[in-house]
C-alpha cells in the first residue's frame, strides 16, 4: 500500500492506495469509532459488487453499518436525490457521530460528501473511490456538491474527508470508456504540473488502457500528489487551485449543453483540454507540437478530441456559469508550456475560433447532435 499525506494541518488526512484494500477492516482502523454508526453511500451500481465488502471491513470498527443505495448517473446529482441521504440519516436518527462512507464514482463522493458537510452541519465521511476518475481527482480535495441545470458542480461546499481508500481492484469491473473518462484526468495532471509525468505517460498509455496494476498504481499516485501539493497550498480554489480546472470550463459547458449524462466527466474533460490548448497556441503560450502531443495522447487514451457541435452561442452562455468567472469575465485554464499552468481571460474572438475548429456550431439554426462527439479514435 502507497499513502499519499493531504496536508492541511488540523484537518490533513491520508490517500491510501493499493490492492485488495476495501475488504481489509485495518485499512479503516484509523476511523473507527466503535460506539457510533457508518452510512455506506452507494450506487444500484456498485453496490452489488462492493458494499457488502465494505460492509464486513467496517463492521470491527462501528457499531452499526446502514446503507444508502442511490440511483446511478450524473443526471441524479440533484437535490432530490441527495434528499435520499438525508433521509436515510434522519429515519435511522443518526448522531453527530455518524461517519459517511462514499462508495463509488464521483458523482456519489459528491452527494455524500456534500451531506456530510450539510447533516448537523458537519459530520465524518471517508472517499472509498471506486472508478478511475474518484480515484485520481475528485475524491481528493474537499470538492463537494450538486448539479443544477443552468451550471455543473454550483451548489455545494468545500468539506475535506477524513481518509480516502483507492483500492485499484475495484477498477477491474469499469467499462473501457470508464477507463478512459479516469485517463483525461491523469492526462490534466501532467499537463498543468509535471512534464516528466507527461512523458511517461506517453510511453505507457496502452498499459494504463488495460488496467495494469504496477503502471495503474503509478499513475494514481503520482496523480494524488499532485493534486494533494495543490491542495494543500489553495484549499478553497483562491488562486493556484483553479489550475485543476484546466479543459473543464469547455467541459463543464459540453455535459450541460448536451444534458448531464449523455457525456462522461472525463469524455468532455478530454475534449476540453484539446481546445483549451488550441486557445493557448492562438494566444502565443503553447507551441503547436505541444498542442498535438496532448490531442494525440488524448486520443490514444480513447476519449473524444472534438467537441459536439453546440451552436457557438450557447457554448458562450453555459461558459458563462462557470467558477472561475469574475466579473463577468470568462477566465480560462492554459498551458504555457506543457507541465505550466496559467489562469487568465481570453478574448471572446480567440475562444469562438477554437471552439468552432473543434466542432461548434457557427449559428443555431443547425440541429445540435445527440451522444458523443466522433473522435478520430475508438473508444
Amino acid at each position: 500500500m502507497t499513502i499519499v499525506r493531504v496536508e492541511l494541518d488540523q484537518r490533513a488526512y491520508d490517500i491510501h492506495i493499493g490492492a485488495g484494500l476495501l475488504a481489509r477492516p485495518g485499512s479503516f482502523a484509523q476511523v473507527a469509532a466503535p460506539k457510533a454508526r457508518a452510512l455506506i453511500v452507494c450506487n444500484t451500481t456498485v453496490a452489488p459488487l462492493y458494499m457488502q465488502r465494505l460492509r464486513q471491513a467496517l463492521a470491527p470498527h462501528f457499531a452499526q453499518v446502514l446503507s444508502c443505495v442511490l440511483p446511478d448517473g450524473e443526471k441524479h446529482k440533484d437535490w432530490s436525490t441527495l434528499n435520499q441521504v438525508f433521509d436515510a440519516l434522519l429515519e435511522h436518527q443518526c448522531d453527530r457521530k455518524t461517519t459517511l462512507f462514499a462508495l463509488g464514482g464521483g458523482v456519489i463522493g459528491d452527494m455524500a460528501g456534500f451531506a456530510a458537510a450539510c447533516y448537523m452541519r458537519g459530520v465524518p465521511f471517508v472517499q472509498v473511490p471506486t472508478t478511475l476518475l474518484a480515484q485520481v481527482d475528485s475524491s481528493v480535495g474537499g470538492k463537494t456538491a450538486i448539479n443544477h441545470p443552468l451550471g455543473k458542480n454550483m451548489i455545494g461546499a468545500f468539506y475535506q474527508p477524513r481518509l480516502v481508500v483507492a483500492d485499484i481492484d475495484t477498477l477491474g469491473t469499469l467499462p473501457p470508456v470508464e477507463v478512459s473518462a479516469g485517463l483525461a484526468e491523469i492526462i490534466k495532471h501532467g499537463a498543468i504540473a509535471d512534464a516528466a509525468f507527461f512523458d511517461w505517460l506517453e510511453t505507457h498509455m496502452e498499459r494504463l488502457r488495460t488496467l495494469d496494476p504496477e503502471a495503474v498504481t503509478h499513475a494514481v499516485r503520482r496523480s494524488c500528489e499532485i493534486k494533494a501539493a495543490v491542495v494543500a497550498q489553495d484549499e478553497t480554489e483562491s488562486g493556484l487551485r483553479a489550475i485543476l480546472n484546466f479543459g473543464h470550463t469547455f467541459g463543464h459547458a459540453i455535459e450541460a449543453g448536451m444534458g448531464y449524462g449523455q457525456w462522461l466527466h472525463g469524455e468532455a474533460v478530454g475534449a476540453g483540454m484539446v481546445i483549451a490548448a488550441d486557445v493557448s497556441v492562438r494566444l502565443g503560450l503553447l507551441d503547436a507540437a505541444s498542442a498535438a502531443r496532448l490531442r494525440e495522447l488524448t486520443r490514444r487514451a480513447g476519449l473524444p478530441v472534438q467537441a459536439p457541435p453546440l451552436p457557438l452561442a450557447r457554448y458562450m452562455e453555459l461558459m458563462q456559469v462557470d467558477k472561475k468567472n469574475e466579473a463577468g469575465s470568462v477566465r480560462f485554464v492554459l498551458l504555457q508550456g506543457l507541465g505550466h499552468a496559467l489562469l487568465r481571460p481570453v478574448p471572446a474572438d480567440v475562444v469562438n475560433a477554437s471552439l468552432l475548429a473543434h466542432g461548434a456550431l457557427a449559428t443555431v439554426s443547425e440541429p445540435a447532435a445527440q451522444g458523443r462527439a466522433t473522435a478520430s479514435t475508438s473508444t
